[in-house]
Formats: C-alpha cells, sequence, structure tokens
C-alpha cells in the first residue's frame, strides 16, 4: 500500500530519501543486472571537463541524458552507462595558465610541455566531487566508479585506432575547413569557446576598387575584413539584383549595386552636378565571369601553382542589398560563404596569414598584424 502524502511534504527530504535509497540498496546496479541478457544499447555520456564547475544549464543536459538510457532500459535493453572526464582542451589550458602567470603558447613552450601537462592533469579533477554530486542530485544514473578518462592512453590508441579504420576504408581526404581561430593560443577554437569570450565589437569595413579587365572601369567592391584583400581571388554579386555601370562625380567609372548608388555614392553631388549617372544596368547574373586585375601581384604564382582560375565575378544569394555596394569580396581561405563560394567555382585557395595573426612574407605588409593594418596607422 502507498502511503498517504502529507500536505507538509518536504520536497528536498524526501529527494533525499530517494537518493539514499537508491544508493543503499545498489538500485542502478540492479538495473544494469537485471537486463544482462537483453540487446545492448551503447550510450556513452558526452564527458563534462571537471576543471569547471557545473551549472543550471547542465541540469538540462544531464537529465535529458538520463531519460533516453532509462526509457531503452524499460524496452528490455541492456544499458550500460559509463560516465567519462573530458580531460582534454582549451579551457583546461587557459586554467592553468592562469595558475603559472603565463600567456600564450610560446610561453607554454618555454615553460615546457611535460610539466604544463602535468599541471593541466591535476587540474582538470578539481571540481570532480561537486559533479558527483550534482549527478547524484539531479538523479543521474552511470558507473562512475569505473569512468573512461580522455587523457588515458587506451582511449587514446582507440581513437587512432578507428581513425585508421577510417582511412583504410578509403573515407578519409584532406581538406579545408572555415573555424573560428585563436592567434594567442595558436588553435582553431570550438563554437563553444568562442561563445564563452563573445562581445559585439565595432570593425571599419572598406569600399575597394577593383579594375575591370579590357575597361577603364572598376568594380566597387566592399569587406569588413581588409586584412584578407591580399587573398582576395574573386569577387561576388547577388544573380537576381539589379546592378549599374555609372559614371561618378569623382571621375570614375563603376559597377555596383543600383539599390545602393545613393548610399555610396550620394555625398559626391555637387549643387552643379549629380553624384553619378548610370550608364547601362544588368542583372548580378549577366555579370557572372567578368574579370578584374589583381589587387596584388603576390597572389598570382599561388593561383598558377594550384592551376586554378581567379579573379573573375561569381554568384550567390547571400549577398545582400542591406549594407556595403551590392559586391563583396571574395577569400575562400577566411569565412564560411566565401569558402562555399571558393568550392562552388573551384576558386584558387590562397592563404596570406600565418598562425600568429599576421600577414605572410610573401605579401608587401609581412609580419603585421592583421587588425593592426600598416605601421602607419592606414
Amino acid at each position: 500500500m502507498y502511503k498517504n502524502i502529507s500536505p507538509n511534504l518536504n520536497f528536498v527530504d524526501e529527494e533525499k530519501k530517494v537518493e539514499k535509497f537508491w544508493e543503499d540498496e545498489k538500485i542502478f546496479e540492479k538495473s544494469i543486472d537485471s537486463k544482462a541478457k537483453g540487446e545492448p544499447y551503447v550510450f556513452y555520456d558526452g564527458p563534462p571537463t571537471a576543471n569547471g564547475k557545473p551549472h543550471i544549464g547542465h541540469v538540462l543536459t544531464r537529465v535529458i541524458k538520463d531519460m533516453i538510457p532509462r526509457y531503452r532500459t524499460m524496452k528490455g535493453y541492456m544499458v550500460p552507462r559509463k560516465a567519462g572526464w573530458d580531460t582534454h582542451g582549451l579551457p583546461v589550458e587557459l586554467e592553468v595558465e592562469k595558475l603559472l602567470g603565463l600567456d600564450g603558447k610560446e610561453q607554454i613552450e618555454k615553460y615546457g610541455l611535460e610539466p604544463f601537462i602535468e599541471h593541466c592533469k591535476e587540474s582538470v579533477w578539481k571540481y570532480k566531487g561537486m559533479w558527483e554530486d550534482f549527478s547524484k542530485t539531479v538523479g543521474f544514473w552511470a558507473d562512475m566508479d569505473n569512468p573512461y578518462v580522455t587523457y588515458d592512453n587506451n582511449f587514446i590508441e582507440s581513437e587512432w585506432w578507428a581513425l585508421k579504420k577510417i582511412y583504410e576504408k578509403g573515407l578519409l581526404y584532406k581538406g579545408f575547413k572555415i573555424v573560428p581561430y585563436c592567434p594567442r593560443c595558436g588553435t582553431p577554437l570550438s563554437s563553444h569557446e568562442v561563445a564563452q569570450g563573445y562581445k559585439n565589437v565595432k570593425e571599419r569595413s572598406a569600399v575597394v576598387r577593383f579594375k575591370v579587365v579590357g575597361e577603364d572601369a572598376y568594380f566597387l567592391a566592399w569587406t569588413t575584413t581588409p586584412w584578407t584583400l591580399p587573398s582576395n581571388v574573386a569577387l561576388c554579386v547577388n544573380p537576381d539584383e539589379t546592378y549599374c555601370k555609372v559614371k561618378a562625380a569623382d571621375g570614375y567609372t563603376y559597377y555596383m549595386a543600383k539599390a545602393l548608388l545613393d548610399k555610396v555614392l550620394g555625398k559626391l553631388a555637387t549643387e552643379d552636378a549629380p553624384a553619378y549617372e548610370i550608364v547601362e544596368e544588368y542583372k548580378g547574373s549577366e555579370l557572372e565571369y567578368k574579370e578584374y586585375e589583381p589587387l596584388f601581384d603576390c597572389v598570382k604564382p599561388v593561383c598558377e601553382k594550384q592551376n586554378k582560375k581567379g579573379h573573375y565575378i561569381t554568384c550567390d544569394s547571400y549577398v545582400t542589398m542591406t549594407d556595403g555596394t551590392g559586391i563583396v569580396h571574395i577569400a575562400p581561405a577566411f569565412g564560411e560563404d566565401d569558402a562555399k563560394v571558393g568550392r562552388r567555382y573551384d576558386l584558387p585557395f590562397v592563404q596570406f596569414v600565418d598562425g600568429k595573426g599576421n600577414l605572410t612574407e610573401e605579401t608587401p605588409y609581412a609580419g603585421i598584424f592583421v587588425k593592426k593594418g600598416r605601421p602607419d596607422g592606414s
């Protein structure tokens, strides 16, 4: 018979009683043993890093990860729930950097990789007890006495084994992927790591003239990353928008989006003359493959070495009429949209920025950090 529930029930006390009952009677272990002959349903916990405290967001993920194995167990499956600890990654290294008073990859290497790694191995268990208590409190069932640990050699070797099998099946290939990157740490970043330090900043954009081949005219293109211009290999327009060839009051002839003419060239107007005169109109798709001259000579040898053609107009619907000129500069080594356009048109892949975020020696600005521009600040 069930006991009557008091209207003055203390839920926290009741939860602790249930938790104690589960622990004393080894209910989790019995739930595993009772399904020992059932069909296996393998569930490995995506492991947390124990050098950071659990927070309210982890409650949701713990609950969701607990629901699925419980459901499968109720359906008769044998669900071994092996807990794990993520002992690699940037958060661990940053914590140890602060502890040792280091700043960046070079100082870590000077300090010594082996002693640094040992400090990381110690740091990673800082809040292990708190995580275990937290998991019990939310009713998360997992084998925490025999967890898998990502810095364990057996775990590392299993990853190499899996990679070898993937290679043997012909499923491994070399390519390029656009990811966030930290020049201070000298490492790519996950979207989660970027979000940890996310903030809004103001950046200068640039409007650049690209000389049209065979014409006394220029494509007027816009970019928010001027430091990628040495790696430029294409320009991109929206195929469905209207573009104009105009004679501007500054004496130049430009190609740009009709919708943005007043916004970009309007300031050139005077009492005696308009800012521009429209010569011709085109759909963006009509400009596709129209060629222009490279901004920098340093890009030519790279294109020739890769035996790929660049420096022409491409089309993609991601180009909008809200900012800029309606023509954007394309450098496939930087930015997901650029990379997508680069793959579609088989553009050259030109990377003129090194691991420290400095422009490389092939460019006229060798050694300059990308966010600083020229030494004179221009």
